[in-house]
């Protein structure tokens, strides 16, 4: 699911020219139907800064894009390390960051783990005795 993008410079000056104009943030709300608590942001936003654009949008950046050379040469020479193998290395080098901080960055770098041999499921469980073993020992008896 992505984020709703911000509403238009234009609606919000539109917004706030009717808030200066005299109407209330409800009334300028309901006029231009957007939220309450929008018409008011938008107008403590433009009392304290004089701007009615749009806060930038989107996630922060994880710590380990700072690391991000080192990060990859440390995969590539060792592409059987764990996630929390990893993450030992790092707390060496004094970077402490989670698992999902390290799966998060191999992820945009599209780095995958296969699972190692060891590590694969067991077979389905077999029979104690086959049918055929069951009829030769009915026969013999």
């Amino acid at each position: 699911m992505t984020m709703p993008k911000a509403y238009s410079r234009d609606l919000r000056e539109r917004v706030v020219r009717a808030v200066e104009a005299g109407a209330s943030c409800h009334e300028a709300a309901a006029t231009f139907e957007v939220g309450v608590s929008s018409a008011i942001r938008w107008v403590a936003r433009w009392r304290q800064s004089g701007s009615v654009a749009a806060k930038p949008m989107g996630g922060k950046r994880s710590p380990l894009d700072a690391h991000k050379d080192w990060l990859l040469a440390l995969i590539a020479a060792e592409p059987d390390l764990t996630l929390q193998e990893i993450r030992g290395r790092l707390r060496t080098r004094g970077i402490i960051v989670a698992a999902s901080s390290v799966w998060r960055f191999c992820d945009r770098h599209d780095l995958t783990f296969k699972k190692k041999p060891a590590r694969r499921r067991t077979g389905a469980r077999r029979r104690p005795h086959r049918p055929r073993e069951l009829e030769a020992r009915a026969a013999a008896a």
